[in-house]
């Protein structure tokens, strides 16, 4: 039997979707609704999103994982951040397992505006860090046409 660590703050996570969905609210205590999680992942991975002058960053804490096992990919606008972290060892006292970290699958997608060029998309992976970069496709000068 394996036991599980209670975490609070994701039961009132799940009751605020719950809420948002009932209501059709698309906010959450005043900060947008994260619907870049699916409810089949297992933990989240925290993420930060820049953005820069000609580009997008974003950063997950991936720690555990091997960078060869996340699976990034880009469809109809979406990038989707997927893979799963093993558990490594378990200590075992009087019959007890602990198991602080999370372990399992994680699922994050995230839509991503018209100015981003889906086509040369890059990432690295380093200390636990994976970091996206999502180039900006060239602003578009608007073309003077020559009236005869």
């Amino acid at each position: 039997m394996t036991i599980v660590r209670y975490e609070p703050i994701n039961v009132l996570r799940q009751f605020q979707n719950e809420v948002n969905q009932l209501f059709g609210d698309e906010r959450g205590f005043g900060f947008p609704a994260d619907r870049s999680t699916v409810s089949t992942s297992q933990w989240t991975p925290a993420v930060d999103i820049k953005e820069e002058d000609g580009r997008y960053l974003i950063r997950a804490d991936v720690p555990g994982i091997n960078p060869e096992e996340i699976e990034l990919t880009m469809e109809d606008g979406v990038l989707t951040i997927k893979g799963e972290r093993k558990s490594e060892t378990e200590t075992r006292e009087e019959g007890y397992t602990r198991m602080e970290r999370v372990k399992g699958s994680f699922y994050r997608r995230f839509n991503l505006p018209d100015t981003a060029d889906s086509d040369s998309i890059s990432a690295n992976s380093s200390n636990g860090v994976l970091e996206v970069s999502i180039p900006k496709k060239p602003a578009l000068q608007p073309r003077r046409i020559e009236v005869n």
